[in-house]
């Protein structure tokens, strides 16, 4: 019988750590090749039909293609180059990005290629992470489980915020891993973890501290080193973390308000407020001033974003994004404590499976009961912990595997994944219906050659272990497949094919898609239209083209007029609030003309009807109210004064050929209504290739 101590890969001495991609001189001579395969793969995957994406969300790709124009909205994150508003988070996130664009000009590719490159580098991080520990097999098989999470396929190959969060959360906890293992040199992995995590704030505020309490607790009770020299290392740590992410904050407090954008998301224009409000507590309990709901809105049983619960990541359409491998995750992490329990306290194989699973349990708890904004998304934080998870257990597992207890959690393991992917596989009854009982029967097969995988011969164990393995994997690659195959764009994206998660508006238990999520984007309940007066088409995935200028639009015209009305999703009837307008061509020639005499060729009501025109003329455009159309920036008499200066030259009252994008916003009464009325009672409308535009230049 093996124990602990040799069931898993001997931790490496201290000292500099030969490089990565050189391998070590213990490691078999596969492990280099299938490393460098698994990256390859890996990118191969994640820029395969990229550009299908278009701009993506074009919320932030306009404050991307604004940061390229100007230093000034670079630092604060502006959603337009002229800085009258930001987007709702920090900066950091845009900046790969918005490099990218200032370097090579302004494109799909030039916009999504750095956010691939941060999956690929998450996948090697955490390949890394494994493999020291647990030996090159454990680090293959969590980052080949991350790369084909159908979640992290989606939000790698998608500019949102969230690519840079799961990199940077996946490097903390390494920085931590390597600080557990030695007393020496453990001080400057945790200034690094520390670095780490401030700037995952700077990318998206408090989620980056929700694994910040198992991580702290791990290393101040398993650390090697006295008590104090432990808790000094923790407070250095600290330090360093508010460092990295305060410079920032504390430059934009103390920056005078009148010389800088308003804070995107915030009522009081104050990023302290946004972060502890908005994005912070509101998240939580659902008090949410200013979002698409407003604050009280939130989720609760049956509220505004679905049922909170243990059982929300598995629901309908949660489960088909992230919940593959969980249950192997968590069985995983039982087993993998009950096999290192009664090893030292220093033990690192132990501390990785507590760093692991306390980071996994607690995002999972966050998540299922939060009752603000919540988007299936979200759930690509989950992914490294659960991959890492599988990939440690599994090699702790197989080690094992001459116990009786082992080798039936191996085969535990493998029929619980194979039954849920055939769950998970169910919802989609019309797809692929025959891949669900091949990984039934596959893992059946599987499970029961692992049960006596400690007494057959190895290559044969290997062979069950494999085809197990194939079994598990098999559902979330079809749905990855299915996610590269299709552009994603707008604000709110779901992996896998057309019925799955959001995109099919699926209900069901725990999900309460079809009444919540319509209604707290303002759509009834069972269906219909919304405020932009245009229902949604019955089997919309909710992911509308909107593409670079000069592609063609998928399903559309090369002129930019509107695609297909299955493919035109939820905007339509959004208000320009989920994902804008197609701008035609006539409007786009509108707006360009004699636009350098303006601050800003024009101005819309909510930040995804202004990026719209803003990412086709590549001019200022200024987003009246921000994302939601209800931040209080401008107010009417600065917007007065915009127009009275000459500032202003047009007033977007609809979005576009599409039909989407209407004036009014989310503002309800507050001051986009206002401009709204001021400018519709003021100005003359004037209908431009589909779209309604206001001269502010001349009243009538």
């Amino acid at each position: 019988m093996t124990t602990p101590s040799t069931a898993v890969h001997a931790a490496p001495r201290a000292g500099r750590l030969t490089r990565l991609w050189r391998g070590r001189a213990e490691d078999a001579p596969w492990v280099r090749p299938a490393f460098l395969g698994l990256l390859a793969v890996t990118t191969a995957l994640y820029l395969w039909n990229l550009s299908a994406s278009g701009y993506a969300n074009s919320f932030y790709s306009a404050a991307v293609q604004a940061g390229a124009e100007s230093w000034k909205a670079f630092f604060f994150g502006s959603l337009d180059a002229a800085n009258a508003i930001t987007v709702d988070k920090p900066p950091a996130a845009l900046w790969p990005m918005a490099l990218s664009v200032r370097l090579f000009g302004l494109g799909s590719w030039q916009i999504l290629v750095p956010e691939v490159l941060m999956g690929v580098a998450t996948v090697a991080v955490l390949y890394a992470a494994v493999r020291r520990r647990f030996g090159a097999g454990a680090g293959l098989i969590a980052g080949g489980v991350l790369a084909l999470t159908p979640v992290a396929a989606l939000m790698f190959r998608f500019n949102n915020p969230d690519a840079m969060l799961a990199l940077l959360m996946t490097v903390a906890v390494y920085c931590v891993l390597r600080a557990l293992e030695q007393d020496g040199g453990a001080a400057r992995w945790l200034v690094w973890a520390g670095v780490a995590f401030g700037f995952a704030f700077l990318a998206k505020t408090l989620q980056a501290f929700l694994i910040l309490p198992p991580l702290a607790l791990v290393y101040g009770v398993c650390a090697p080193g006295g008590i104090g020299r432990r808790i000094g290392r923790l407070a250095l740590a600290g330090l360093a973390m508010l460092v990295s992410a305060g410079w920032w904050v504390a430059l934009v407090e103390l920056w005078p308000a009148s010389s800088r954008p308003y804070v995107g998301g915030s009522q009081n224009n104050s990023f302290l407020e946004l972060t502890f409000g908005y994005n912070g507590l509101g998240r939580i309990n659902g008090n949410e001033t200013g979002s698409v709901g407003g604050g009280g809105r939130g989720g609760g049983q049956g509220g505004g974003w679905g049922e909170t619960g243990i059982g929300r990541m598995f629901n309908d359409s949660v489960g088909g994004q992230i919940s593959w491998l969980l249950p192997a995750a968590l069985v995983l992490l039982v087993a993998g404590l009950v096999v290192t329990w009664r090893a030292p306290r220093t033990d690192t194989a132990r501390s990785a499976f507590l760093v692991w699973g306390g980071s996994l349990l607690i995002t999972l708890a966050v998540f299922s009961f939060m009752a603000g904004i919540f988007h299936e998304y979200y759930t690509v934080a989950l992914a490294p912990y659960a991959a890492a998870l599988v990939g440690m257990g599994a090699a702790v597992l197989w080690e094992e595997r001459t116990r009786w207890a082992a080798s039936a959690a191996l085969a535990v393991t493998v029929a619980v994944t194979a039954w849920w992917a055939w769950t998970l596989l169910g919802r989609t009854p019309e797809w692929l219906p025959w891949l669900r009982w091949a990984v039934l029967v596959a893992g059946a097969v599987a499970a029961l050659g692992l049960l006596f995988a400690g007494r057959l011969d190895r290559r044969l164990g290997l062979g069950f272990a494999g085809l197990g393995l194939a079994a598990g994997l098999a559902g979330p690659f079809a749905y990855t497949l299915a996610t590269v195959d299709s552009g994603h764009q707008g604000s709110i994206v779901t992996a896998g094919p057309a019925g799955a998660g959001f995109g099919g508006m699926r209900g069901g238990p725990g999900g309460g898609r079809d009444g919540g999520m319509r209604m707290a984007y303002g759509f009834p309940a069972g269906g219909g239209q919304g405020p932009g007066g245009q229902g949604r088409p019955p089997g919309a995935q909710g992911q509308g083209r909107m593409q670079p200028p000069g592609q063609m639009p998928p399903n559309g015209n090369s002129n930019g007029t509107s695609p297909a009305p299955e493919r035109a999703g939820i905007a339509g009837g959004m208000g320009g609030l989920l994902n804008g307008a197609n701008v035609g061509t006539e409007a786009k020639a509108a707006l360009l003309k004699d636009a350098d005499d303006y601050t800003w060729a024009a101005a819309a009501v909510g930040a995804q009807n202004a990026a719209s025109y803003q990412l086709a003329t590549e001019k200022p455009v200024m987003a009246i109210g921000g994302f939601n159309g209800s931040d209080p920036s401008p107010t009417l008499a600065e917007f007065k004064r915009y127009v009275a200066e000459g500032q202003v030259h047009y007033f977007i009252g609809s979005g576009g050929e599409s039909g989407g994008g209407g004036g009014g916003g989310m503002g309800g009464n507050g001051t986009s209504a206002q401009i709204t009325a001021w400018v519709q009672a003021t100005f003359e409308q004037v209908t431009v290739g589909g779209s309604t535009l206001y001269d502010l230049t001349s009243a009538t």
